[in-house]
């Protein structure tokens, strides 16, 4: 069964409230495209997604409170990756489930290579290994920029973050958020204030909800 099918119906759902559906909106349907045109569209149109939603994570308040969770960390590492709010993947695929039915067409497996291959990328960011790919650097996500994305200290003139890239980088440095000054293995990570985040698991998930933005 394809994704989009189910993302489409909910879609539509909604959009029948104002007499509207999906079909007003879909732009193209990638099943009439070869196959890796339409797996290489879904990986670019969903990162892109992403990267607009991670940086919200950073804008809002609200959403940021969340996101802090992730921030707390004070040692890079591959586990990193998985420390995050219950809220935040839902914030992310309630986004992406948006274009994902505009378009439509995704496979399953189309959303499981895509994924592992985050997955797999995302790892490698929080594993605190220095490298950056060479002249990939623009183009894919590496742990030596991503580092500087958990710097507790950065410029004044940056108010919200730094290289919001998950596994492409290149949106970073079209939209000039991109920072690496230095290889940053040992800066101090964390964010202002995080002397006083909780420790506890469960005060942490209670967190955004207690604190006023």
């Amino acid at each position: 069964m394809a994704l989009s099918n189910t993302a489409s119906a909910l879609f539509d759902d909604v959009l029948g409230l104002i007499g509207l559906s999906v079909s007003n909106f879909q732009l193209f349907d990638v099943d009439d495209l070869p196959k890796w045109l339409g797996l290489f569209i879904f990986f670019i149109v969903s990162d892109f997604v992403q990267w607009n939603t991670h940086r919200l994570l950073h804008r809002v308040p609200l959403l940021w409170n969340f996101h802090k969770v992730h921030h707390s960390v004070k040692e890079m590492g591959f586990a990193a990756h998985l420390r995050y709010h219950w809220m935040e993947p839902v914030v992310y695929k309630s986004l992406l489930y948006v274009p994902i039915a505009i378009i439509g067409g995704f496979d399953a497996k189309d959303v499981a290579i895509v994924h592992f291959f985050a997955i797999a990328i995302g790892h490698l960011n929080h594993a605190n290994l220095g490298w950056d790919y060479g002249i990939f650097k623009y183009v894919f996500n590496n742990p030596k920029m991503h580092i500087w994305h958990h710097a507790k200290e950065l410029p004044k003139h940056v108010r919200f973050g730094v290289n919001y890239g998950l596994t492409l980088s290149i949106w970073d440095y079209i939209f000039k958020t991109n920072y690496v000054p230095h290889n940053g293995r040992d800066i101090e990570l964390g964010f202002d204030g995080d002397e006083e985040f909780p420790k506890d698991f469960f005060q942490q998930e209670l967190y955004p909800l207690k604190t006023k933005s």
